[in-house]
């Protein structure tokens, strides 16, 4: 009975397309102390879902980011993850915060927005 209790709140939230999210990548490996981090980046048109605000196909933004490390600078085997937020300055904020830890012991590798771009991934057709 739980479960379907639970999976009957799931189908209420409705994805959201936003006017804007900003997103930043986050890439590390458990072979070396080099980590990737793009630069902070709007991505209009991405969804969310309706309720708890989750950027939908969040998966799908890191393996961006991962065919692009392996792809571009062959570095394979990589975790790859995404922030996300809807305001710009609570992802300035969370991205200072973090490069602040990680700094102190890893190599820290900038991938700015003109070497790679997250692209929003269009889901009204699944609407």
């Amino acid at each position: 009975m739980l479960v379907v209790a639970l999976t009957a709140l799931g189908a209420s939230a409705k994805p959201l397309k936003t006017n804007q999210v900003y997103m930043f990548g986050f890439s590390a490996s458990f072979k070396d102390s080099v980590i990737y981090v793009t630069d902070i980046q709007n991505i209009p048109g991405a969804w969310i879902e309706s309720k708890n605000k989750f950027l939908l196909l969040r998966d799908e933004y890191s393996r961006q980011m991962k065919d692009y490390l392996e792809e571009k600078l062959q570095q394979e085997k990589r975790v790859c993850v995404v922030f996300y937020y809807l305001k710009k300055k609570k992802a300035e904020k969370e991205f200072l915060k973090l490069m602040k830890k990680y700094k102190k012991g890893y190599e820290v590798r900038y991938v700015n927005e003109k070497d790679f771009k997250f692209e929003a991934i269009d889901m009204s057709e699944q609407q």
